[in-house]
């Protein structure tokens, strides 16, 4: 079972995505699979929200490299569906930045799924791992969310 962490949140970010046809299984639901998809689209908007990209990270010679994911299915997404696929964030990176997600539909506040994905920040060079860039924790910190 996930549990968000009970602590304030440092970062929330909303994404939306419609499912598309060739995403959905026989029964007209979104495949199960496609939603650490669907994570990575919202994180990765995320990060460009910033004014960063993973582009640039990877430029700089850091990967994110997924460490652990997990997924708790509640109801299932149809076809044609808007989604909105909420990343949040509790803790400031060091060399784990830890996400944790939610999708809901646009016509209902019903919980779809709920996510957590773990990524390392990674020299892309010696493969190790490293800590957060300044400028990535610079980023984070002019968009933490004021609670």
């Amino acid at each position: 079972m996930i549990r968000f962490p009970e602590k304030d949140l440092l970062i929330e970010y909303t994404h939306l995505l419609r499912s598309r046809y060739g995403e959905t299984d026989k029964m007209g639901y979104v495949y199960y699979g496609r939603y650490l998809e669907y994570f990575e689209v919202a994180r990765t908007e995320m990060i460009r929200s910033f004014g960063l990209s993973y582009k640039e990270l990877e430029d700089h010679g850091i990967m994110l490299p997924v460490i652990h994911s997990e997924l708790e299915y509640k109801l299932p997404v149809h076809y044609d569906v808007v989604m909105q696929i909420t990343v949040k964030v509790f803790d400031m990176p060091g060399v784990r930045l830890q996400t944790f997600y939610e999708v809901r539909t646009e016509n209902s506040d019903a919980l779809h799924v709920l996510g957590e994905v773990s990524l390392c920040f990674m020299n892309a060079e010696t493969r190790r791992p490293c800590r957060a860039p300044e400028y990535f924790l610079a980023s984070i910190e002019a968009n933490a969310k004021k609670l």
